[in-house]
């Protein structure tokens, strides 16, 4: 056998990220800077923070169909479509779902951005931290397997990455939502002011500003946020966090990263006398030609369901039914939130008053349901996010008139609304699952993947609670005309999906241990959506970039100790 012993080392680094969203980012940025070479891989195109944000500066008008969704927009992305960022000024940030088919054995809409920096372009930013309450749920109530990390282990590096990216919010006492190191919040306005303060008269419900990825004054050379609300456009201000702005131009900088776009990793390369991985398998996207690429430690922050379908598709004599899946469960357990349903009203007693800007986020309210013990027709519980507007210009699409009277009018502010969704925790359930179908290939090759996911009774139950809480904290604090809604959907569509590769302590029942290893290969590491053992109701994004720096830190550290 001849080996090209020059072209192996060419493409060995001591790390290998492969993914460059939220987590992925991160993993380049830590590894960079702790002195390792690391290769970032990105299964799509190319893109230059600023100079590729080719709608951020552009007013509706400008646009060819002035940001409307066309019905070829339609055609192309039928399951992107759905996204609430999804329109004619960031349609070329989300895939053609034409182009990158999925089973869907159960209805589940895969929203996806294959792309350098992946979601953390168009992500909605909300950053909670989970709280005991979550870490400690599944054990309390005898739901899958327990974490295999408490608040207390993780706090630390909550506070790293929060000093790092910068989070604007307040810190407030809340058990279930534990305080950040945040930068100053954003203001609310007068009538989300009135609820925030009334409701916890009235109600005793706990509510802030929403925590948010915006930076609200100028954070480490980046911002601060301009209040456009075009952040699904990309900021040329890097007035939020993303891979883009902040964590990719962090590791650029220190001379240790390798860039590889429209590069599809199919699989992990493993070593059987030495139980490690040794690299992973690439396919170019644009010439489907095949590479490999080496090193001691890999990290897959490829998306919750594109990490599994990596370690799906990774078999060998040791692992003949994919990579690390000793104890069955990989590809099974996902989860995803709940949300569009809840309430909204009218209030007239602020209509001398208005506001300036386009504020990026809105107020939150935390969990209150099953604190202490449960005490519902359903287990865990619920957030809402809400905000406070007035009516404009655009009530009269649907109001009769012409002239200058009926010009004059619509220019004139309409009533003051406030209106509150709610976010609900989905349980892992074994039998929500993902697979590979061998039958059906892509243009590269690789097996389709299958998704089977639905809500079950617990999620319908505490629904009804969503709605009718969200009526009657409205009620409560002098809101009339309130209308209500409940707009059931299928996983998915919150984009926060989790689970498929799920931590714990026992590798019989899990996937990956407490420090994001796979059980059964040391230097193989998940830190993405696809390592959560349970969903909690919080956005996940901000417990991602935790554990991953955690996990950074302590593959450096078994780096040193020659255990990897």
């Amino acid at each position: 056998m001849n080996l090209n012993i020059k072209a192996v080392k060419q493409n060995t680094y001591d790390v290998i990220v492969v993914g460059s969203g939220i987590s992925g980012g991160w993993a380049a940025k830590e590894f960079t800077q702790k002195g390792l070479k690391t290769l970032l891989i990105e299964r799509g195109r190319k893109l230059e923070h600023i100079k590729d944000y080719t709608t951020a500066m552009l007013p509706s008008w400008e646009l060819p169909h002035h940001n409307q969704t066309t019905q070829q927009n339609l055609l192309d992305h039928p399951t992107q479509s759905k996204s609430y960022a999804f329109n004619e000024g960031t349609k070329h940030f989300w895939v053609n779902d034409n182009q990158h088919a999925y089973e869907q054995e159960k209805p589940f809409d895969w929203i996806r951005g294959y792309h350098l920096g992946g979601k953390s372009l168009m992500w909605g930013r909300h950053s909670y931290r989970f709280s005991d309450l979550d870490f400690e749920a599944n054990l309390r109530e005898g739901i899958g397997v327990d974490w295999p990390v408490r608040y207390k282990e993780l706090a630390p590096w909550y506070s790293y990455v929060e000093k790092f990216v910068g989070i604007s919010g307040q810190n407030e006492g809340f058990a279930q939502l534990p305080d950040g190191d945040f930068l100053p919040a954003m203001p609310l306005n007068c009538v989300e002011d009135h609820f925030i303060k009334n409701v916890k008269k009235a109600m005793g419900r706990d509510a802030t500003m929403g925590r948010i990825a915006n930076l609200s004054q100028q954070h480490n050379g980046r911002g601060p946020c301009q209040h456009r609300n075009l952040c699904a456009r990309g900021c040329p201000f890097s007035g939020y966090f993303s891979t883009l702005s902040a964590t990719l131009p962090a590791a650029v900088e220190t001379g240790n990263l390798t860039i590889r776009t429209d590069s599809i990793v199919s699989g992990v390369l493993y070593d059987e006398n030495t139980k490690k991985a040794k690299g992973v398998s690439v396919i170019d996207a644009l010439s489907g030609e095949k590479s490999d690429y080496f090193a001691k430690i890999v990290f897959l922050n490829a998306s919750t369901l594109g990490t599994t379908f990596i370690l799906m598709n990774s078999v060998s004599d040791r692992f003949p039914n994919s990579l690390g899946n000793d104890s069955g469960e990989l590809g099974h357990n996902l989860m995803d939130h709940h949300h569009m349903t809840g309430a909204s009203g009218e209030i007239h007693d602020y209509d001398d008053k208005y506001y300036f800007g386009r504020r990026p986020g809105g107020f939150y309210i935390p969990r209150f349901r099953n604190l202490d013990q449960n005490n519902r027709d359903y287990i865990r519980g619920f957030g809402y996010q809400g905000a406070g507007s007035r009516d404009n210009w655009q009530q009269a699409r649907s109001q009769d008139g012409f002239g200058a009277e009926f010009k004059n009018a619509v220019t004139k502010p309409g009533s003051w609304r406030l209106g509150i969704q709610a976010f609900g925790e989905m349980l892992p359930y074994h039998e929500n699952h993902v697979r590979l179908d061998d039958t059906k290939k892509d243009e590269w090759g690789l097996p389709q993947l299958v998704i089977s996911c639905e809500y079950k009774d617990n999620e319908l139950a505490m629904r009804k609670d969503m709605r009718q809480d969200a009526i009657e904290m409205l009620e409560a604090t002098g809101f009339k005309n309130i209308t209500s809604f409940d707009n059931l959907h299928a996983p998915g569509l919150t984009i926060h999906e989790m689970g498929t590769a799920r931590m714990g302590k026992d590798p019989k029942t899990s996937v990956l241990n407490g420090n994001n290893q796979l059980h059964a290969v040391k230097n193989v590491f998940v830190t993405d959506g696809a390592c959560m053992t349970s969903s909690a109701c919080q956005n996940p994004s901000l417990t991602y970039m935790a554990l991953t720096a955690r996990a950074c830190d302590f593959a450096m550290k078994e780096m040193k100790a020659q255990r990897l």
